[in-house]
């Protein structure tokens, strides 16, 4: 639900982590609210970074004056415009700091997302109170703007029941228009020939091409290895993008997985965060008897 144009600490946070939001309504109450937390972390001699989409950065440069060359400015539409790469991101940040207090503004759910996006962002939302919840020294504040009508949830638990909740519910359902293929282990390669095929043929760069072409081929590899040995591939045009869809009858633990570096030797893991490196939008979601990835690649 949307809280009150006021920076709350999201309450029942264990001591060390501070997940803080607001909702803004304008360009004059973003910067009115912003501004307090970066000063509060000036006085603390702390780590600033704010990730937020350019105009909000610009605002923000202009309202803080010679202060603003003590933060680290990084621009959410290309750091962000995947939201499962954040908490990797935050995740450096915080190793980088060298034991400086960290404080970090973070707009995920900028306007002028897609309606994916926007629920991925709000997934992150979520699973960032479960990836930072033993992390010292780390505050996290989100503004929210009210035009895109989200904004935070009531509590810390209730955040992580809404990730957890979210996590285990399919995705909206495949569109009739959709072509789709059953695939196994011995059709990997015919699988990866045929959706270089659809990339091509509406204008996706070779070098794109070939990062979908490594994403996907991880993900049907985890679909034959831990889904039942087989799956069903589902491509479409959405938005501006080539959606791949793989469905299994696995099932994931781990809501973290693929937000996570896995180990070099570890057996899981490997596929996701590779998919989540390589495309510009990837979604999972998995429950009792499914596993589901959509993994998005803009054309231009």
């Amino acid at each position: 639900m949307l809280k009150d144009s006021a920076t709350d600490s999201l309450d029942g946070v264990p001591a060390g982590f501070q997940h803080e939001a607001f909702v803004y309504s304008g360009d004059e109450e973003f910067v009115r609210l912003s501004a307090p937390f970066v000063h509060d972390g000036l006085a603390t001699d702390a780590a600033i970074v704010a990730v937020l989409p350019p105009d909000r950065i610009a605002m923000l440069r202009d309202a803080l004056g010679a202060s603003a060359a003590q933060l680290r400015f990084i621009d959410m539409t290309t750091t962000g415009r995947n939201p499962a790469r954040l908490i990797p991101f935050w995740r450096d940040v915080l190793t980088q700091s060298g034991g400086r207090p960290v404080y970090g503004l973070s707009e995920s759910m900028y306007p002028g997302r897609t309606t994916a996006e926007y629920d991925e962002a709000l997934l992150h939302e979520g699973l960032t109170d479960l990836a930072f919840t033993g992390d010292s020294g780390f505050r996290l504040c989100c503004p929210f703007a009210a035009v895109t009508g989200v904004g935070p949830t009531a509590s810390h638990s209730g955040a992580e029941a809404l990730a957890e909740k979210t996590f285990r519910t399919p995705l909206n359902d495949v569109p009739d228009r959709a072509e789709r293929w059953e695939f196994g282990l011995a059709d990997l390669g015919d699988v990866r020939k045929w959706v270089n095929g659809q990339a091509s043929s509406h204008g996706v760069s070779r070098d794109r091409m070939d990062d979908l072409g490594l994403a996907l081929h991880e993900i049907c590899t985890n679909s034959i290895r831990f889904g039942g040995g087989r799956g069903a591939l589902s491509v479409w045009i959405e938005n501006g993008s080539l959606v791949c869809d793989v469905a299994d009858r696995g099932r994931i633990d781990n809501l973290l997985v693929g937000r996570v570096m896995p180990p070099l030797d570890g057996l899981g893991g490997r596929g996701v965060w590779l998919a989540n490196q390589l495309c510009d939008l990837a979604q999972l979601r998995s429950g009792d008897d499914f596993t589901q990835v959509r993994l998005h690649t803009r054309l231009r």
